[in-house]
């Protein structure tokens, strides 16, 4: 039995943010992914990335 694949929506909303809440959310989430990044599971994750890029070249 497979899984069904979600419908993927290729419009795009053309939506202007205020540079404020642009560097707010980013002060918020830089830290968090460079958390991630620097965690075991997000080094891992990010070596099987690389390598994954490195065979579709």
């Amino acid at each position: 039995m497979t899984k069904e694949q979600p419908e993927i929506r290729t419009e795009t909303c053309q939506i202007e943010l205020p540079q404020a809440i642009i560097e707010t959310f980013a002060r918020f989430l830089v830290p968090e992914i460079r958390k991630y990044y620097d965690s075991e599971q997000g080094q891992r994750e990010f070596a099987e990335w690389q390598d994954a890029q490195g065979k579709t070249k």
